[in-house]
Formats: C-alpha cells, structure tokens, sequence
C-alpha cells in the first residue's frame, strides 16, 4: 500500500477538482443558493452546510429510490432535507431530526420557500427519543449527518426500520482523512468504529464515496 504524507491527506479533493465536478453537475436551485449564503451569514459552522455538489448527490441518490418515506438524522438548517425530499415518491413524507431549537425559523422558512413544508416533519429532541416516537415502522431512505461519534448508535437504531433494498447514507465518515490518521479523539474512533463494521457487514452492501468529507452508501440486501 503507498504510504501517503498526513498532511496531504486532510482534503478530500484538491479545490480545483471540486470546483470542475461543481461545475459539470446540475446547478444549483436558486432556492437553495438562497439558503448556502443565509447559513454562511447567519449560522455558526457553515462548513456543516451540504452544499451544490453534495445536495445534487442527494437529490439524485433519493430520486433513483423514489422513497415513500425518508428519515434524516441532523437537520441543521434544512440543505439536505430539501434536496432529498426532491426524490419523495407522491405522498410521501420525510421525517428529519433536530437537536438545536435555535434553527427552527430558518429551518421553516425555507421548507415553505421551497414548497416541502408539506413533505416534511419536523421533529426537535434528541436522535434516539424521537426515532423511538416514530409511527412509521418501515423507511426507503435514511440519512445520517449528526453528532458523528454516535453514527455506530444511529445505524443501529435505524437499520430493522429500512427496507430490503433500501438505502442508509452516512455523511464526514473520512472525517478529514483522520480515520486514515494517527488521531484517537472520540468522534474519529466512533466513525472508524462504523467503517470497519460496515466493511465487514454481510447483510449491506456499502461504498464510501470521496465526496466532501465522505459519503458512505450502503444498500440494506
């Protein structure tokens, strides 16, 4: 195996490359640009934000799936909630989870800006309480993107609740190149935790994709 020099590893992508991938996919809605400048100029650690590329993958991933019913794990300010809920098959309804109550009017006012407030519930708690509240027993899609030394935990709590065939996206789970690093801070052992047990996880099948700061797809078999 290349032994590859730490501190080269700690973006993902070189900028020039992300920004001729940005370039050669599907522009960015103008209701979202709205939304990336709001959370740049309001919000602490945009950095959290999806963004254009990431939010096209997102998009596209649930629009192959066509989900009657997707679960989002980390709100933030409602990038990735908006762009998943453009696969939602008719009728069909998102659940997405936040813990900060201060995100709620930017949260909802862009749900309406978009015109998915009616595709999308809301919940405020913590991860485990509200999933263990949802009435829906079966989900098509499921995104994780929170506090990420507990994404062992969430992908437990939320894989006997996806379909055969259906999909669990984990965000940050290259987490800066650090799960390749020396670093054993909580966050990074949770996430590499994950990796290696997905990796090794015969009932998925799983891909990490070199998206931002990693992107793992895996496939309930």
């Amino acid at each position: 195996m290349v032994q590859i020099p730490y501190l080269c590893r700690m973006e993902i992508l070189p900028v020039a490359l992300q920004a001729y991938l940005d370039d050669h996919c599907d522009p960015e809605p103008e209701a979202l640009q709205k939304l990336n400048r709001e959370t740049h100029i309001k919000v602490l650690r945009p950095h959290m934000l999806s963004g254009h590329y990431q939010g096209r993958l997102l998009s596209f991933l649930s629009k192959m799936v066509a989900p009657k019913r997707i679960l989002e794990i980390g709100t933030y300010t409602g990038y990735s909630a908006i762009c998943l809920a453009e696969g939602l098959a008719e009728g069909g309804i998102l659940h997405t989870i936040e813990v900060n109550h201060e995100m709620e009017e930017i949260i909802n006012s862009h749900f309406k800006l978009t015109n998915v407030e009616n595709k999308i519930k809301l919940h405020f708690g913590q991860a485990e309480a509200v999933i263990a509240d949802l009435q829906e027993d079966v989900f098509d899609l499921v995104f994780i993107d929170a506090d990420k030394k507990n994404n062992f935990v969430y992908f437990q709590l939320v894989f006997d609740k996806v379909r055969s065939g259906g999909l669990i996206i984990i965000d940050n789970v290259l987490w800066k190149g650090k799960v390749y690093g020396p670093e054993k801070d909580a966050d990074t052992e949770g996430i590499r935790k994950l990796n290696d047990h997905i990796a090794v996880d015969s009932r998925v099948e799983k891909i990490i994709l070199p998206v931002r700061d990693g992107l793992l797809v895996i496939r309930k078999k």
